[in-house]
């Protein structure tokens, strides 16, 4: 087995991601925002100081702090208030409000680090004894609540973090797989993959800090999907601990020996087991990546550009389609001109000959679907800021200005009639009384040939309550996506706050057949409560 050289550093505990990467706005930038949303220059919310946080005590009695130092190392069993501090959520915004106001109120207990597979099914063994529950914790970049530490009845909670869990197994270059283990996050894993010339392709906006494990157990889809596919498509087969023992699922590519147990894993959010070990398809380092961007008259041509290419099969690496809005958004924080129509961005990976090929099919489909090259110069800039983008989100806070993302996605016949519903809910939501509007921005990431998913930006105003005003506006857009008949989730996953919304998504029969699969599992209950199950009734 080998390790990664470079490990990536500890996450903000009240921002996204690494401090050194924080952003700020521009004079001009704040004024702006202030014209456009209504905001008054000293609306900016500030931060509660570190050292002024008040931490209830620990919880973990005795007999079970002892038990985990057994099962892990005595240093592994972490209940210094730091790092509760940064085990207290995720990266949503209501998370980051939460921090900023000092509330760690729901800190875990301690935090736990086993180091392999059997550590970790100690872990579990020893809470499922004393009632203590068990919260996964890869990256911690969970924006759905996926990571808050609920107790769930139990008598304490505890993270269980995997970062010591961050090997790369075994490599079959002959059957172009890897088997890494779950606590790797990617820049970890394309390191050790890239010494074999090999690479994952998977590239969502959470790269930076999210883990193997992370991207498995929420189905992860990254910004090159249309190319290399979802996460849970990667999974060949993985290894994962319960409170009933282990399971190894996957033996082949494909199988008919009875329903696909390891889709019960990808997705199951640390509720049903934790995956220690994942075994993915994996690719050879591209030769060759080009970028261009397409420019269409509207959406409805560019949605429709992108419909003929996911239905007749030409794939690039990349597609993605912002709407007038967000098109002419970024232009101006881009500091361009902002032109009509809609952008496009399209990349090509691979070989230099099938780049070459593909390249050609698809421009000239886009060029009869109405659509204009402008080279590659605007997919430099989208590129330059694609993994800053979260880092903004703080700096808005810091002026006042309530920012976040959710997503879903529908067939094509419904896309548009999804999108007019969820912007008209959220518009509805958080315009203020005196008539300031949110700036809701759209792009389309993820195609296939039956439909594809929506991405949501929302800009608005903090206001008094910014959590209520939130999630008013999250329950609004929540319930249009299930009046139109969409997933409440493409890729974000349920957690929490999507958690409502799951009976209807896969039905009351549904929801008895998953809490079959977690009562056969977990039948004490410890194992992430207060996730992707609807509550009992």
């Amino acid at each position: 087995m080998t390790e990664p050289t470079h490990r990536v550093g500890e996450a903000s505990w009240d921002a996204w991601g690494d401090p050194a990467h924080a952003a700020s706005l521009t004079g001009s930038q704040r004024e702006l925002i202030g014209q456009v949303l209504g905001i008054a220059p000293d609306a900016g919310l500030p931060r509660t100081p570190e050292a002024e946080l008040r931490l209830p005590p620990g919880g973990l009695p005795r007999a079970a702090r002892a038990a985990l130092a057994t099962a892990v190392g005595d240093d592994h069993v972490d209940t210094r208030a730091a790092a509760r501090v940064r085990h207290a959520g995720g990266k949503s915004t209501p998370d980051l409000l939460r921090r900023r106001t000092g509330d760690v109120a729901d800190a875990p207990d301690a935090v736990v680090l086993p180091a392999d597979h059997d550590e970790v099914a100690a872990v579990l063994a020893v809470c499922a004894e004393h009632r203590v529950a068990v919260v996964p914790f890869g990256g911690g970049t969970s924006v759905v609540g996926g990571v808050e530490p609920l107790r769930g009845g139990c008598d304490a909670a505890v993270a269980l973090d995997l970062r010591r869990l961050d090997r790369l197994v075994a490599v079959d270059a002959t059957s172009r797989t890897a088997t890494l283990q779950a606590g790797l996050r990617t820049p970890e894993a394309e390191e050790l993959l890239g010494a074999h010339g090999l690479t994952l392709g998977h590239q969502p906006q959470s790269y930076e800090y999210a883990t193997i494990g992370g991207y498995a157990a929420t189905r992860s889809s990254g910004q090159s999907s249309a190319g290399y596919g979802r996460f849970d498509d990667m999974v060949v087969s993985l290894r994962a601990a319960t409170p009933r023992g282990t399971l190894d699922l996957g033996r082949a590519p494909s199988s008919a020996a009875g329903p696909e147990l390891r889709r019960l894993l990808l997705g199951s959010e640390g509720v049903f087991g934790v995956i220690t070990e994942v075994t993915l398809r994996v690719h050879p380092v591209a030769e060759e990546r080009h970028d261009e961007a397409w420019t269409f008259p509207d959406f409805a041509t560019g949605v429709a550009a992108l419909r003929a290419l996911a239905q007749d099969g030409v794939r690039p690496t990349l597609v993605r389609l912002s709407d007038e809005q967000e098109t002419s958004v970024n232009a101006v924080l881009a500091g361009e001109e902002a032109a009509p129509g809609c952008l496009a961005v399209v990349t090509h990976e691979g070989r230099a000959e099938r780049v070459a090929a593909v390249r050609e099919l698809c421009a000239a489909a886009l060029r009869r679907a109405g659509g204009s090259d402008l080279g590659p110069d605007p997919v430099a800039h989208w590129r330059s800021g694609r993994y800053l983008a979260p880092y903004l989100r703080d700096a808005l806070l810091d002026a006042g200005v309530l920012a976040e993302t959710l997503e879903t996605a529908t067939t094509w016949s419904g896309l548009h009639g999804l999108r007019d519903a969820v912007t008209q809910a959220l518009t509805g939501a958080l315009t203020t009384r005196d008539g300031a509007a949110p700036l809701v921005l759209c792009h389309v990431s993820h195609v296939y040939p039956e439909g594809a998913s929506l991405y949501f930006t929302v800009a608005a105003a903090t206001g008094e309550d910014p959590l209520g005003r939130w999630r008013t506006a999250k329950r609004a857009a929540s319930d249009a996506i299930a009046a139109c008949g969409a997933t409440i989730s493409h890729h974000h996953a349920v957690g929490t706050e999507h958690r409502p919304w799951m009976q209807d998504e896969v039905g009351p029969l549904g929801v008895e057949v998953l809490r079959a699969v977690k009562d056969t599992l977990d039948p004490a209950g410890v194992l992430n409560p207060g996730k992707l199950l609807p509550e009992r009734s």
